[in-house]
């Protein structure tokens, strides 16, 4: 007889905010959790790596208002692992920062459940990094103090030494202080601290939405009351805060600040949000199509059994030479069936799977689009070719079709389709009716209607919510489909690839 499985809590440090900075070890438990235990500060993003079964439940903490209590919090973990679940508690920044990881640690340790403690990046050091702000330099300061700054006014007596605090420590970071700005300022100048010494306050740090604010502590706290300075945010105190004039980098990316919807299938929009988001971008995923297997195999079967008819392959995506490879190989073949069959490419992403394979593409036209390609067949000489395309059931007609025109034999078979995906909008509603979306992006006249559709939006509402949003295409055709749809095309990358639409949108955003 088999005992039953045991549970295990792992309480995870989630980061700062920029998901980037999750750990590996982090991510790695976050698939395998059966349960996940989430904060306010944990950005959400990061549930997309938990398994599909898994249980999401928040717990967090803003402005003060529980979700959760702590002590539910706690009976909570010892509970589903209680009954064998593998639990994370995915925390905002470290777990023993602040976050009361050290008493969740204790209940679980009082329960006599496994627990195991994975520490995350903490705000106090990432955020100031994030601004442009080292907490320790040699010409400044070799000593640093993370100090609470939510301390409860209405106490007699402060928990924190502030005699010592003032001048012992060249650089101070507070954590959740923002309401106790003003009285954390007077206490440090009461005690010895001169009243110019420089004070930053980085709100949302590490995020797109990154504020910060440098004062001293003599206005710093009337500073905060007329920006409406609100949590969450960090607060450094110390000279240190100076070198954020040299050293500021994140604000200073070309689209920082700058929320962009990316509306490619999520298995290719993975190296296009890449790119935007070096260039500093917030990227809100939104995938208006997905790419499926054909209805059925057999066209692309019988073609592909018969392959030494045909003189040319011809690729117009990367997801037709996927499937195409995919399926010669499911029939028990392999490249070598190719011999003696040219293959040609519309543009160098089609072209890099093949590169990949050790093979050069025989045709990829200067300029990437159908028209491009009938051109450079009739270079070569077209007359009598038998020419194989396997690709999208819903493409445009356009490039076999002129193929045949110009005197080839032309074979369209379906290798893949691409459908409209069957997920919630309306987190993406929200952020276009609150005016939250600086641009929209589109590589696919397919992107382009499934979009609109998947909006259910009349045309005075779609005029409204995208009203001060910049649309950008990757080529002509899907710009005249944006058009077509009531949609103001703002620009159109020059090359047709996510490499030269990122440069477009980079250049359109610092102009």
């Amino acid at each position: 007889m088999t005992s039953a499985k045991k549970g295990k809590v792992y309480l995870v440090g989630a980061g700062p905010g920029d998901p980037g900075l999750l750990t590996i070890r982090g991510k790695e438990l976050l698939f395998l959790a059966d349960v996940v235990v989430y904060d306010y500060l944990a950005n959400r993003s990061l549930l997309d790596y938990a398994g599909d079964e898994v249980e999401l439940i928040y717990a967090g903490k803003k402005g003060g208002a529980h979700t959760m209590p702590q002590d539910r919090i706690n009976d909570l973990i010892v509970d589903r692992a209680g009954k064998g679940k593998t639990v994370v508690r995915l925390k905002g920044g470290d777990p023993f920062i602040f976050g009361r990881g050290g008493e969740e640690a204790q209940e679980l340790a009082r329960a006599g459940v496994d627990f195991e403690i994975v520490p995350g990046v903490t705000s106090a050091i990432s955020v100031p990094a994030y601004a442009g702000i080292p907490l320790t330099h040699r010409d400044y300061t070799q000593t640093v103090a993370f100090v609470t700054g939510h301390e409860n006014p209405l106490k007699d007596k402060s928990g924190i030494d502030w005699d010592k605090l003032a001048t012992g420590v060249g650089t101070l970071v507070f954590l959740m202080g923002v309401g106790n700005l003003p009285r954390i300022a007077e206490n440090l100048v009461a005690h010895g601290r001169p009243p110019d010494t420089p004070v930053a306050v980085i709100r949302r740090g590490t995020s797109s939405a990154q504020t910060t604010w440098v004062g001293n502590l003599e206005n710093i706290g009337r500073l905060a009351e007329e920006k409406q300075i609100r949590p969450p945010a960090i607060i450094v105190v110390g000279h240190v805060v100076q070198l954020r004039e040299n050293l500021n980098w994140f604000e200073k990316r070309p689209l920082f600040g700058k929320r962009i919807v990316v509306t490619r299938a999520r298995e290719q929009a993975s190296a296009f949000r890449r790119l935007l988001e070096a260039l500093g971008a917030e990227t809100i995923e939104f995938p208006t199509i997905e790419v499926r297997p054909p209805q059925s195999w057999e066209s692309l079967d019988r073609a592909i059994q018969s392959l030494e008819k045909y003189d040319w392959l011809l690729f117009t995506s990367v997801n037709g030479v996927r499937f195409f490879l995919d399926r010669l190989e499911c029939l028990g073949k392999d490249i070598r069936e190719l011999k003696g069959i040219r293959i040609g490419v519309i543009g160098p992403k089609t072209g890099d799977m093949w590169h990949r394979l050790g093979i050069r593409p025989d045709l990829m036209p200067d300029e990437y689009r159908a028209e491009a390609v009938v051109e450079s067949f009739k270079r070569a000489g077209i007359k009598g070719l038998k020419i194989l395309i396997p690709r999208a059931a819903e493409a445009r007609e356009i490039l076999p079709e002129r193929l045949r025109e110009a005197g080839a034999h032309v074979d369209v078979v379906h290798a893949y389709q691409t459908i409209r995906p069957d997920h919630d909008t309306a987190r993406v509603r929200d952020l276009f009716m609150k005016g939250s979306i600086h641009m929209v992006t589109f590589t696919s006249s397919s992107t382009v209607s499934n979009f609109v559709k998947m909006l259910k939006a009349d045309g005075r509402q779609l005029r409204e919510w995208m009203d001060g949003v910049a649309v950008a295409c990757i080529g002509p055709i899907t710009a005249k489909t944006a058009e077509e749809n009531g949609l103001r095309v703002r620009l159109v990358s020059p090359e047709y690839t996510i490499e030269s639409l990122a440069g477009e949108i980079a250049r359109f955003f610092t102009a």
